[in-house]
């Protein structure tokens, strides 16, 4: 037997934090050597941080990058480490994983499929590295290879798949196991999405099982750059078996995850297969060599960590549950902000955003202990004096019911409900009369008064518009980030008001569409998600009071019943229209037609209603999505026009096809 124990680290690292970001991959390190590591995966762009985007341009980001690097290499003492930078070599810049080896730099291999879409757009910044291809490079004094190369070191052989290399047809691991590559290390940015994980465990085992290969894969974690949430994945298989996995959302800065692999047995097994052909090469072009000596290891039990939670039949819930919380616990402290402020209505998005905080505090604590979660935090005077979860969340968490005269007792006392289920501090303001102040000086100045009949939308909207300068006064006050509530469903139709209720520093759920957030408070309310640690988990009963409600702007008067569906249609049936619009790029008449199949309850003439007015609507209001504060990415159906779905703010407003469509469903 030849024992090598290999490990994937993930990391929690941030764009151009050159300091911090190698902190941590030093601490990475130090890790995995206690625990007897000889091979360590780091992520991609480990380095730099995978989201700097232009500034990958800047030849100040190159350099220092490589200059990081070189103050990393003494580390490696002992130890084969990959690292991931961006490296320039003619004109192009290229994404690459360079390998170390006992304090020495070995190569660097370049990316040879690049993702380009949904939130990547790595061909903006970077040139796909053709296979087959290796050319020498200076670097730090002294020449190297880059390109398509395998590493031998001390008789074991290792190849890379970055990223997207693995989630294409043709994989490069096929060349690299022709080549006798022994491990294939996978160092990863990839997104966090809904199910997500699934797809990432089957080509890493696919890729074991097929290559015959031992398969590392280490993926970043948290909220790195913003928009982008990394859930953290590491995972190492051989002979597609899962042998060992990490646990993913963690609020740690770092995580090995190890495993012992067996490099003869590897070997053994892809002799044994008749339609393995291996590559004979006289010269070997295209291996870079070193003498690296492997210490003896003893064998050791694989561990596949797999949480009750990673198994329940509400993945989904689950995973929302986890993914938001991290991302915005990460937010506040490199944002440097003292906390959040949530403008809380009683109704069901600004009470998603109010738990999902609490939520950030509760695993952090659960995870971390209270002396390690503060420390992360220490830069908020004062809140290391809070000693119990509850008093650490209402440091951090304000919320405010802002009322006018169309407010009413339900969702007064829902939102007070709310602050105190969750644990954050609480205010009530009265803005009724400023609204009153603004409708008496336009009526003035129009010599005319203002009533519902004629100026419905302008009453509506200065009541969302008066609430948002004392909610930004009490997130200026703090220091604070002020959350808006906004889902993406409304974001869709524009059933928002700009300086509204869309006024934030951040828009957390403006990702995710506002029927599974009311699946997700039912849920919550009654199930809860699972216990993971010291997180207690369980259902929150309190919860009733938002959910019982139907949803409402509660911006007409009280005699006019206003509900959101009234307003709009069916949420239901709206977000069935938005995927199919927007993600499936179907034409009205086409999904008016889907639409008489999913949703037969309603008559094919409604149906027509509805779907015109969401093209309507869409068109209309691209103004307002260019302007959201930013989201969070949770899955492919984003509407974020700076990252994901582009759509002109001028339009021609599918005239045509709504002609179409109002034609046929008179005849229908």
């Amino acid at each position: 037997m030849k024992l090598v124990r290999v490990g994937a680290a993930i990391l929690n690292q941030t764009p151009l934090d050159w300091d911090g970001n190698r902190r941590r991959i030093s601490g990475a390190i130090a890790t995995a050597r206690e625990q007897g590591v000889s091979i360590l995966c780091l992520p991609e762009l480990c380095i730099t941080g995978y989201g700097c985007e232009d500034a990958f341009h800047a030849v100040g980001t190159q350099n220092y990058a490589l200059q990081v690097l070189g103050e990393l290499l003494p580390e490696t003492r002992g130890m084969i480490v990959s690292f991931g930078v961006p490296l320039l070599y003619g004109s192009g810049l290229y994404n690459t994983s360079c390998l170390a080896a006992d304090g020495k730099l070995l190569g660097f291999v370049g990316k040879q499929n690049l993702a380009g879409e949904g939130i990547h757009y790595e061909p903006r910044w970077f040139k796909r590295w053709p296979a087959d291809v290796a050319v020498p490079v200076r670097v730090m004094g002294r020449e190297v290879p880059l390109g398509d190369l395998i590493f031998e070191c001390g008789g074991v052989r290792i190849g890379f798949e970055i990223c997207e290399d693995a989630w294409v047809a043709e994989r490069p691991g096929g060349n690299l196991a022709s080549r006798g590559v022994d491990i294939i290390l996978n160092p990863s940015a990839s997104h966090f999405a809904f199910g997500k994980h699934e797809v990432r465990k089957r080509f890493v085992t696919e890729g074991s099982r097929a290559f015959n290969v031992a398969y590392v894969y280490a993926n970043l974690l948290g909220n790195e750059s913003g928009r982008a949430i990394y859930d953290g994945d590491a995972m190492i298989a051989v002979a597609g078996q899962l042998i060992a996995t990490g646990p993913r959302f963690s609020y740690d800065d770092w995580k090995v995850t190890t495993a012992t692999i067996d490099i003869d047995a590897i070997r053994t097994s892809r002799a044994r297969i008749g339609s393995f052909r291996p590559e004979i090469v006289a010269d070997d072009k295209g291996v870079a060599r070193s003498d690296f000596s492997f210490p003896a290891v003893q064998p050791t039990k694989s561990h596949v960590e797999e949480l009750p939670w990673e198994t329940s039949s509400h993945l989904k819930e689950e995973e929302f549950t986890r993914a938001v919380p991290l991302a915005l616990f990460d937010y506040l402290r490199k944002s440097r902000s003292r906390g959040f402020v949530v403008s809380l209505s009683g109704g069901a998005d600004s009470t998603a955003v109010s738990l999902l905080v609490s939520l950030a505090v509760n695993f952090g604590l659960a995870e971390l202990g209270r002396e390690a979660f503060l420390e992360k935090l220490s830069y908020i005077p004062g809140l290391n004096n809070a000693q119990e979860p509850r008093e650490i969340v209402q440091k951090l968490l304000t919320c405010a019911y802002q009322a006018t005269r169309n407010s009413g007792p339900i969702t007064r006392n829902a939102a007070k409900t709310v602050a105190d289920a969750v644990g954050a501090q609480y205010y009530e303001l009265e803005v009724d009369s400023i609204v009153e102040g603004y409708k008496e000086a336009v009526s003035r100045v129009l010599g005319r008064p203002l009533d519902w009949k004629t100026d419905d939308i302008a009453l509506q909207n200065i009541q969302a518009r008066v609430r948002s300068p004392s909610i930004w006064m009490l997130a200026n006050i703090g220091n604070a980030l002020l959350l808006s509530t906004s889902n993406r469903s409304e974001a869709a139709v524009g059933y928002a008001t700009m300086d509204g209720d869309t006024s934030g520093g951040l828009s957390p759920i403006a990702g995710i569409d506002k029927n599974f957030l009311r699946h997700w408070l039912r849920w919550f309310e009654k199930i809860g998600p699972h216990a993971t640690g010291s997180f207690v988990g369980g259902p929150l009963p309190a919860l009733a009071v938002v959910n019982e409600q139907a949803p409402t702007a509660e911006l007409r008067p009280a005699a006019s019943k206003q509900t959101d569906e009234d307003d709009l249609m069916p949420y239901d049936l709206l977000d069935a229209i938005e995927r199919a619009a927007i993600r499936d790029k179907l034409a009205p008449v086409e999904i008016w037609r889907v639409m008489q199949v999913e949703f037969p309850q309603h008559s094919s003439q409604q149906l027509a209603i509805w779907v015109e007015r969401f093209f309507k609507l869409w068109c209309r209001n691209q103004w307002k999505r260019e302007r959201y504060a930013p989201s969070f990415h949770l899955d492919d159906e984003n509407l974020d026009p700076k990252t994901w779905c582009r759509f002109p703010i001028l339009s021609g407003g599918y005239e045509r096809e709504l002609a179409e469509l109002r034609e046929l469903a008179k005849k229908d």
